[in-house]
């Protein structure tokens, strides 16, 4: 038999904008943080730049928060830095997620119990 597990996607929206923060821009604004740049953020996550920086807009004008600061290139190349918003937004909505993550199991658990593993 297999072994089955609950999945879903999470995000949040305003009245007016669709998908203002979800788990994409989640883990778009992690990477940046690990990676220090928006291109080896794209790099890791395997994402366009292009789509990134729209992403980034997206959500930066939803939330009425600067989120990532860029400093352009020269000779060192450039960086991109978490604001002290971005900071918040990444570690809420982590602890956010996880607890929507755990409540799914559970009523997963209590749903489907005796018919999955």
């Amino acid at each position: 038999m297999r072994r089955f597990k609950p999945r879903f996607k999470l995000w949040l929206n305003t009245r007016d904008i669709e998908g203002a923060f979800g788990d994409g821009k989640w883990r778009l604004l992690r990477a940046i943080h690990t990676e220090g740049s928006l291109r080896r953020a794209c790099e890791s996550l395997q994402i366009s730049y292009r789509k990134a920086w729209g992403d980034l807009e997206k959500a930066q004008e939803a939330l009425g928060a600067e989120l990532v600061k860029k400093e352009r290139g020269g000779s060192k190349g450039g960086c991109s830095v978490l604001t002290a918003q971005g900071h918040k937004w990444l570690g809420a909505y982590g602890m956010f997620r996880s607890e929507v993550e755990k409540a799914v199991e559970t009523a997963f658990r209590r749903h489907f119990k005796g018919l999955v593993r």
